[in-house]
């Protein structure tokens, strides 16, 4: 779990600094995964195939 400092009583921004500290390692999408519960593995890879093909077009889209 990580840990945030708040500094001079400023909230939002420890709040905010939790939450890039999360989206880098993942552990939001974990949680969210767990919650969905149990999808079979031929589900779970359909999911991420289409999950790279949307992030690599959103990445083509940026590199013009």
């Amino acid at each position: 779990m990580a840990t945030v400092v708040v500094r001079n009583g400023n909230v939002d921004g420890a709040l905010r600094t939790l939450k890039q500290i999360g989206a880098k390692d993942g552990s939001s999408r974990k949680l969210r995964d767990r919650q969905e519960g149990y999808m079979k593995p031929g589900a779970k890879r359909r999911k991420e195939k289409a999950e790279n093909i949307k992030n690599s077009r959103k990445r083509s889209r940026r590199d013009y």
